[in-house]
């Protein structure tokens, strides 16, 4: 069992990075979902609301976040951090602490996408406020809910299988947006998971990730091919038969290893969960 692929989210529901190797940190991998866009009620725009998102590019040098797109020329964000005002964000219903980007970056994601896009603000998280996940074990910055998602590989071939046997199209791991892909021959098996290592790494699966209309969306073009797919077929595969929705991946937090390096091809190492402990 091995780290497959990683992939680093720097804007929320902008395009992933696909990564050789990242730091680890209890919020996350470095610079994920560091920064989000919002709407004129400070509530976080994603590609359930605008599937365009996923057609923008992201990539960091030393000193900028670069967005790109072929409509327009990128645009470039200093990684100093912004001089306004803190502004109360919300992402589902947590409140969070914020720094608006310029409000050039907002005319150019308009300029990119079109109308849809207008009057969107990027923001930026602000690292001296802690959004703690659902348990309280740890924090995160702009994610869903947990800092951490991992995927298996076995586990999307079981998928697509399904997918292919009911005369559907397969589709790929960026659908799910993980952070770590673990390569493994036993579909369903991050499911049994407690605790996963690597090295001084050390991780804790909290739970399933009940999925969205995020899967349906082509993260290359925005389409939507078919509305109903993967989350039919999840559904009927029925891998988390005590929980309600479609589920693939599992969420999870950082035990330790803060600061620490993953790397593609890192040897990986389970525990399995006890039924009393699941």
């Amino acid at each position: 069992m091995r780290i497959d692929q990683l992939y680093c989210y720097p804007v929320k529901s902008l395009k992933g990075m696909a990564l050789s190797q990242a730091q680890v940190f209890a919020h996350g991998l470095a610079w994920d979902r560091r920064w989000m866009w919002v709407d004129k009620h400070q509530r976080f725009v994603t590609q359930r609301q605008l599937p365009m998102l996923a057609t923008v590019d992201v990539a960091l040098t030393d000193e900028a976040l670069v967005l790109s797109h072929p409509n327009v020329a990128p645009c470039y964000v200093p990684l100093a951090p912004p001089t306004g005002n803190l502004r109360v964000v919300r992402v589902w219903s947590d409140d969070c602490k914020a720094l608006p980007e310029s409000n050039d970056v907002g005319r150019w994601l308009e300029a990119a996408l079109g109308e849809a896009a207008a009057g969107l603000t990027l923001m930026r998280f602000a690292t001296e406020f802690t959004r703690p996940v659902e348990e309280g074990a740890a924090h995160t910055y702009f994610a869903d809910g947990y800092p951490f998602l991992i995927t298996n590989t076995a586990s999307l071939d079981a998928l697509n299988e399904a997918l292919i046997a009911n005369g559907e199209a397969p589709v790929p791991m960026n659908r799910f947006r993980p952070n770590i892909v673990v390569h493994h021959t036993a579909a369903w098996e991050e499911d049994r998971w407690q605790r996963m290592t690597a090295g001084e790494v050390e991780f804790t699966l909290r739970k399933p990730c009940q999925r969205c209309k995020i899967t349906t969306i082509d993260q290359h073009t925005a389409e939507i091919v078919e509305a109903k797919q993967p989350l039919k077929t999840l559904l009927e595969l029925n891998t988390q038969p005590h929980l309600k929705g479609a589920h693939f991946g599992q969420n999870a937090t950082l035990n330790a290893g803060e600061g620490k390096i993953l790397r593609v091809g890192d040897s990986l190492q389970a525990v399995l969960a006890t039924t009393h402990e699941r």
